[in-house]
């Protein structure tokens, strides 16, 4: 084939992808969600779809695929074709805390995905049981500093950012807590409330219930700024500690490889959303906040993240698998 017709082939099928993008959406997304039906970010990937679908005008199907630490979900969308109709709603625990915990994931947090937008970000709110001797976060420092060893802090799972918080926490207050992993945010608070267990650093909608029902107690809540359903309870910078910020992000992407135009495309009904007053107070009333953030950017946060958790693991001496 000479020089001419391959420029010929090149600029049609350029101008075939350019075409494909200009009529991106035709047809119904699919948005992948990692988690099963029911719990908080299941309800935040519906509440997302729905936004999606008002600004692009084709419906957003929401598909759960749990399982595996976010395996089986994001081995779907790695694998699937880059044409902007399957989608990832990601969440920072899977794609940066669990890749520095093994090595065989079958997929690449870099390489696998293309970047679209930040969504929103989720703080933590550190917890002991009601009839704890610490009534603050000083004085919970203290404790554990004076009994070492002693005192056992839950997770909803070994990798989960529960986890792996909570040892960024013994790192940075040079404390020795015991770690013990449940299947799941709902038994670790049951033995948190029953006192078994003397810490707990989960997301908000988790604990909010049984703060107002005095079962618990809030000593900090993680972020840089308090939280509308939390206004008595202190910042860490506030209450002593202001190293401290364990702010979950959760993120659009799709397959590597997507054209830019349909990328961008996505990004921008994405900002619309994510900046949009009925989404934000959506967001708001799951215990989190809407933070846009562009396809570069989220970049630079992803490589930062797996910098950062593979610090704090290797730390924590946690063994990967």
């Amino acid at each position: 084939m000479n020089r001419l017709a391959c420029a010929a082939l090149s600029l049609f099928f350029c101008l075939g992808g350019a075409a494909r993008a200009a009529d991106f959406p035709d047809r119904p997304i699919t948005l992948v969600v990692p988690v099963a039906a029911g719990g908080t970010m299941d309800i935040a990937g519906r509440v997302l779809g729905q936004h999606l679908k008002d600004v692009l005008g084709q419906t957003v199907v929401v598909e759960n695929r749990p399982g595996g630490s976010g395996n089986i979900a994001y081995t779907q969308v790695a694998r699937a074709e880059p044409d902007g109709y399957t989608l990832l709603f990601s969440y920072e625990g899977f794609h940066t805390g669990s890749p520095a915990l093994s090595t065989n994931q079958g997929w690449d947090p870099v390489q696998s995905f293309t970047p679209i937008g930040e969504v929103f970000r989720g703080p933590h709110v550190i917890l002991v049981p009601k009839n704890a001797p610490a009534r603050t976060l000083r004085q919970l420092i203290a404790q554990a500093k004076a009994e070492p060893g002693k005192l056992n802090y839950a997770s909803s799972g070994v990798g989960s950012i529960q986890h792996l918080g909570a040892e960024q926490f013994k790192q940075l207050t040079d404390t020795d807590i015991m770690h013990v992993p449940y299947n799941g945010a709902a038994p670790a608070m049951k033995d948190l409330i029953a006192g078994r267990v003397q810490l707990f650093i989960t997301t908000p909608p988790s604990a909010i219930g049984h703060l107002k029902a005095g079962t618990i107690r809030a000593l900090a809540i993680t972020s840089k700024k308090r939280h509308p359903m939390l206004p008595d309870v202190p910042t860490t910078a506030e209450a002593g500690l202001p190293a401290f910020t364990l702010e979950a992000w959760f993120s659009l992407f799709g397959p590597a490889g997507m054209p830019d135009a349909v990328r961008d495309k996505l990004s921008q009904a994405l900002q619309t959303v994510v900046q949009s007053p009925g989404f934000a107070a959506q967001i708001n009333e799951l215990g989190a906040y809407a933070s846009y953030q562009p396809p570069a950017e989220l970049a630079r946060i992803v490589s930062d993240g797996l910098t950062h958790w593979a610090s704090v693991v290797k730390a924590a001496g946690v063994a990967a698998n």
